[in-house]
């Protein structure tokens, strides 16, 4: 049991690596990788899983996600925008043979109709009344 958390922790920084990796390569999801490292930190290690969560760029989203079960659809079409660029300049500039750059676009379009219809959408979080 003793080597439960060492694996763990592993799994959970891979896990991450291929979550920022998938912020630059078109067709590697970034949402299920990230949620996947949080929910290995926390049960590994909370110092880590506190580092997640406070980073500036990947934290405040995952503790969105996970408070809320779900993305607001500002947050989906950022991401589908974000994801059709990346898609785009990859086929301009780095994909060559055409069958490649379809199955690329392929990719793209089937990660864009999950991220829409199949991850939840929630309203935008609401200031709470009291301090208003």
């Amino acid at each position: 049991m003793f080597l439960l958390k060492p694996i763990l922790i592993i799994l959970g920084t891979l896990s991450l690596f291929a979550g920022i990796a998938g912020i630059f390569i078109p067709g590697l999801p970034t949402t299920p990788f990230l949620l996947l490292t949080a929910g290995l930190y926390i049960r590994s290690s909370q110092s880590l899983y506190e580092r997640l969560i406070s980073d500036r760029f990947i934290g405040s989203y995952i503790s969105s996600y996970r408070t809320s079960r779900g993305m607001t659809m500002k947050t989906k079409l950022y991401a589908v925008t974000l994801m059709s660029l990346m898609i785009a300049g990859s086929c301009t500039f780095l994909i060559d043979p055409l069958e490649s750059r379809l199955i690329v676009v392929s990719l793209g379009i089937i990660g864009a109709i999950v991220m829409i219809l199949f991850v939840p959408t929630v309203k935008h979080k609401s200031i709470n009344k009291n301090q208003e």
